[in-house]
């Protein structure tokens, strides 16, 4: 599908947009590593919300939303996203704890209370997911642009990955920050605007539901046992989520790390409406549409808002993508170099050479996603196992670590494999589902926590010392 000029430029007008972003911040802002990595610990309020509240809308909460909510969801499609939301509301207990490690890292914290080998592991299945999910992103991204103009989608998923690739090595932290805070504008007004008109194209929203039987307008049509598994799906990879983490890492303090969950859980809220709506009304408008109505959100915004919505609408996807791929991406060349690269045997080098060696992690990595993506490997099976592996073995260590002070050393490394170990045993089993209403990254923390308390009472009876904490007084050369 080839749209309108007015379209194509309102997209290239926002790629260039994002890449003049990366190169004012990299010549204006950074200053030093932490202004790369963790833009100086300095971010506000709403700049910490919005940047959560982009990395966690991506292609499936857009188009992908829309598209359950066209299918065998219907209204009920909503909870994809509001899960998200109200996941968002435990995580505002540990969003302070998170701030006040002053790390950088997930696995910087895991190392500082359970050592090396659990530090190192956790890098490992963290840049191993990550380079997963930036290539999907970068997969969805290319294929909105080959749809927008016609191009081969290869050759729109290096246009893509390129752009991403330019204005997080260039900017670092402070530039995804900015872009997100971009990137969810575009998103939230570019769909709050064309909902309405849409609807209205369709004959309003009386026609439309009169038009669907009433089954797909229950608002629990996927039953609670999924919506509430959904919930836990959300909070498990929130808390042990590197991007997740590293936003929470740069609020300018403690009560700013919380108050950006409450903002963001509203902000997700929002956004839930809008994708559903546009869905149900491409299913009572056009039912007939292929592929399952993959395409449903444009489909329907094409054939009933102008030119300039249906442009909104393609930069509110591509950004939705993207926001979604610039953090994964910085977050891994991040991990790379300050829990492999530094922590055996770069410890010595200069602020100057670790940020010029970070930015040669991100490009190296993006590359290497963009090759991966150009395999063609299914999205939802990437993304799934990403959030499963990254998420299932450093939950206990990691988030429990940081409000269980007395939890002793073997119960981390222990949790570690154990919780990997439950994630590849439930994927395998449930097919990357649901299975008696658990799905497999929900399974493996559950594995993980339950190790993790086991060992520790175990021990503790025992009399065996807690492990080191996962706070310090004062930052050191590691401490960015």
């Amino acid at each position: 599908m080839v749209l309108q000029t007015q379209a194509i430029i309102i997209v290239v007008a926002y790629l260039i947009g994002m890449l003049v972003v990366g190169f004012i911040v990299g010549k204006l802002k950074i200053k030093d590593s932490s202004d790369y990595m963790l833009a100086g610990r300095r971010m506000g309020l709403f700049m910490v919300a919005f940047s959560l509240s982009a990395n966690n809308i991506g292609g499936g909460s857009t188009t992908g939303l829309a598209q359950k909510a066209f299918g065998d969801w219907g209204m009920s499609a909503i909870w994809y996203v509001l899960a998200a939301s109200a996941a968002m509301i435990p995580l505002a207990y540990f969003a302070p704890k998170i701030r006040q490690t002053m790390a950088v890292t997930i696995p910087e914290v895991v190392g500082r209370r359970f050592g090396k080998i659990s530090s190192t592991f956790t890098a490992v299945l963290g840049i191993l997911s990550l380079f997963c999910l930036t290539s999907s992103q970068i997969a969805a991204s290319g294929s909105v642009v080959a749809s927008l103009t016609g191009i081969p989608t290869n050759v729109a998923l290096v246009i893509a990955g390129a752009v991403v690739i330019l204005y997080t090595t260039f900017g670092g932290m402070i530039a995804d920050q900015i872009s997100d805070l971009v990137q969810f504008a575009i998103i939230l007004v570019g769909l709050a605007v064309a909902t309405p008109i849409v609807i209205h194209g369709c004959g309003g929203w009386d026609a439309i539901s009169a038009a669907l039987p009433p089954v797909q307008l229950d608002f629990t049509k996927i039953g609670w046992v999924t919506i509430i598994g959904y919930i836990f799906n959300y909070f498990c990879t929130f808390l042990a989520g590197p991007e997740m983490v590293s936003r929470f890492e740069t609020a300018k303090d403690e009560k700013t790390a919380r108050q950006a969950s409450w903002v963001s859980a509203i902000l997700m809220a929002a956004m839930s409406i809008f994708p559903t709506l546009l869905g149900l009304a491409a299913l009572a408008t056009m039912p007939d549409l292929a592929d399952g109505g993959k395409n449903a959100m444009m489909a329907v915004t094409t054939a009933h808002a102008p030119a300039f919505i249906v442009g909104m609408i393609s930069a509110a996807i591509i950004c939705a993508t993207m926001s979604s791929a610039d953090s994964n991406l910085l977050c891994m060349s991040t991990m790379i170099m300050n829990d492999l690269y530094l922590e055996y045997g770069g410890k010595k080098l200069s602020d100057k050479k670790i940020i010029t060696y970070t930015r040669a992690c991100n490009v190296i990595a993006a590359v290497i996603a963009m090759l991966i993506a150009m395999f063609g490997v299914p999205i939802v099976t990437m993304n799934t196992f990403a959030f499963g592996i990254r998420c299932a073995g450093p939950f206990a260590a990691y988030g429990l670590g940081l409000i269980v002070p007395k939890a002793t050393k073997n119960s981390g490394i222990l949790s570690l494999f154990g919780g990997t170990i439950g994630f590849c045993f439930w994927q395998v089993l449930s097919g990357g589902g649901f299975k008696f209403g658990i799905l497999p990254v929900v399974f493996g923390c559950t594995v993980s926590a339950a190790v993790f308390f086991i060992v520790n009472f175990i021990e503790w009876k025992r009399g065996v010392q807690p492990a080191p904490s996962a706070y310090i007084e004062k930052t050191d050369n590691r401490q960015l």
